[in-house]
């Protein structure tokens, strides 16, 4: 990040637009019109010829023609588009942000292979302090993005989005591989029990980063302490806590290459020894969490990294000097 480091500042310049895309997601998130979920039979019998999901595509000139045919109908569509239009277009643009967000994740890498940043490889920036931390956030803040977006704002929902801006807006640059990326995966927050087969990292592999970025990435979190936590912590009992917001990168990455969580046990095993010791059960994000027992579950390596522990001795021994130290934090408060 000095002065003159040109691929620097245009890393930082990706990764803070990231979290505002990031912001602007939950922010969203939390005024989708209750329409666009078609939940109520009100709706449903209401809406059934305004809002579609991305079927609409295989033949929109048979629904349009539904629509036109009718009086009623029209009119419905026409105070629609005009109830919906200004959060229809926040949206799309928070989606089309996402894609080219990835893009340009992208194209960086590509111009640091070919060599537009003189004298800088990827191997400097993940042996730089700030670099490393960069890069590393960079793909974490993509994936994050796409988990957030099947959380908070689900595949059928951001359909009917996309193809309500569709209609009312015609068609526009990069609407075609937005909906790609954003089309509905099969998993609903209302029943996560029910989980796609090979979900989320199909679902990672619509548009992923470089492959060879991302495993150099794990490869830097598996082996370094990249935000230095480590020296303020000391404590051995300590080191989850220490490496809890490098936990966070690791979980999100590791689903762009999914070969690691299946078949790379020795991988796998450092990872978990060093960040997921004692603590299977942790954040990605701010008020986002997951347990680990039942999200790799269909893993073969990291279910069988996680078995240690998740060993019931090994629990036993750790709520017995979790509640042993509550119990002597407690009297020294009382005594204070």
């Amino acid at each position: 990040l000095s002065e003159g480091n040109v691929a620097g500042k245009n890393l930082l310049s990706l990764v803070s637009r990231g979290s505002a895309i990031v912001a602007e997601l939950l922010r969203l998130s939390e005024h989708i019109p209750p329409v666009f979920y078609m939940s109520n039979r009100d709706d449903q019998a209401r809406y059934v010829h305004i809002l579609h999901d991305f079927t609409y595509l295989k033949n929109p000139e048979m629904h349009e023609s539904v629509i036109g045919s009718s009086g009623d109908l029209v009119d419905l569509d026409d105070h629609f588009r005009a109830s919906n239009m200004e959060i229809l277009e926040r949206f799309y643009l928070m989606f089309e942000s996402i894609y080219k967000y990835v893009k340009d994740i992208n194209r960086f890498i590509e111009d640091v292979e070919e060599g537009v940043y003189i004298q800088t490889r990827l191997e400097d920036l993940l042996v730089d302090e700030d670099g490393k931390q960069l890069l590393a956030e960079a793909v974490y803040l993509y994936g994050l993005m796409l988990l957030l977006m099947d959380n908070r704002v689900e595949g059928p929902v951001r359909e009917r989005m996309l193809i309500s801006y569709y209609r009312y807006k015609g068609s526009v640059t990069n609407h075609s591989e937005v909906c790609n990326l954003f089309r509905a995966t099969g998993y609903l927050p209302s029943n996560p029990s029910k989980r796609p087969p090979r979900y989320p990292e199909d679902y990672f592999a619509r548009l992923p980063p470089p492959v060879s970025l991302v495993r150099m990435v794990v490869n830097r979190l598996r082996s370094d302490d990249i935000y230095n936590q480590m020296r303020e912590w000391p404590d051995p009992d300590h080191r989850c806590t220490a490496l809890a917001s490098q936990a966070a990168l690791v979980y999100v990455v590791l689903f762009f290459v999914p070969d690691t969580l299946h078949r790379e046990a020795a991988t796998m095993r450092e990872i978990v020894d060093k960040h997921f010791s004692d603590n299977w059960v942790t954040s990605y994000h701010m008020g986002a969490t997951v347990d680990l027992s039942v999200a790799w579950a269909p893993y073969k390596a990291a279910a069988a990294a996680l078995a240690n522990t998740l060993d019931p001795r090994l629990v036993r021994e750790l709520q017995e000097r979790h509640g042993g130290g509550v119990a002597g934090l407690t009297r020294g408060l009382t005594e204070a």
